[in-house]
């Protein structure tokens, strides 16, 4: 099974993907945890590159990195741990390139998709979108150091959710969930979202 979690910056993505992971090994499930960009050797260095303040990228480099990136994920990562009967737990995948680089950069969303199709990416079973207020998210970040993508003004972020929340309408896989609230209601909702999967 494989299982995605998306938002905006600040939405909590990382934490539950991690809480995620440790309720279902506490429930004797085979997880494997990953995220994007950079969960694999070639992967670490695009993700410098990418998220590099200093570094001006084009949009359409921008994306060919990403895929490049996903490419090297899919076959070293998410494509073994699946054929292993594994629950892969991805923590971002192509929802986030469509929102980003389709209605973030404005680059055609239908281009991205038709490379996702030549690639041949696996598409998830199940993507948990946590979704809060642009505002609420970047609030949420004030104190770390900010990436490229995460200094990029307020309406790139808006933009973004907009996009998250178009996909949600039209993808019946991608189930929303309300982040702005405390992390042990989102993970609770979560967890029953799952388990009706699992069962």
């Amino acid at each position: 099974m494989f299982i995605t979690l998306e938002g905006i910056e600040g939405c909590g993505k990382t934490t539950q993907t991690h809480l995620l992971a440790n309720w279902l090994r506490e429930n004797k499930f085979s997880v494997v945890l990953t995220y994007e960009p950079g969960d694999t050797d070639l992967g670490n260095s695009i993700r410098s590159l990418i998220l590099d303040s200093h570094i001006d990228l084009s949009p359409n480099t921008e994306l060919f990195l990403y895929l490049a990136d996903r490419i090297e994920h899919v076959r070293k990562v998410i494509k073994p741990a699946l054929k292993g009967g594994k629950i892969v737990l991805c923590d971002r995948y192509h929802d986030a390139t469509i929102v980003y680089q389709g209605y973030g950069r404005g680059i055609s969303t239908e281009f991205i998709k038709s490379c996702f199709d030549f690639l041949d990416f696996p598409l998830p079973d199940l993507t948990l979108l946590l979704d809060c207020p642009v505002e609420i998210g970047l609030s949420r970040i004030k104190g770390r150091r900010w990436d490229r993508l995460e200094k990029e003004g307020i309406d790139f972020h808006r933009r973004v959710r907009k996009g998250y929340l178009n996909l949600a309408k039209e993808e019946k896989r991608i189930k929303i969930i309300d982040a702005a609230r405390p992390i042990h209601l989102v993970q609770e909702d979560i967890r029953k979202i799952v388990k009706e999967l699992l069962i």
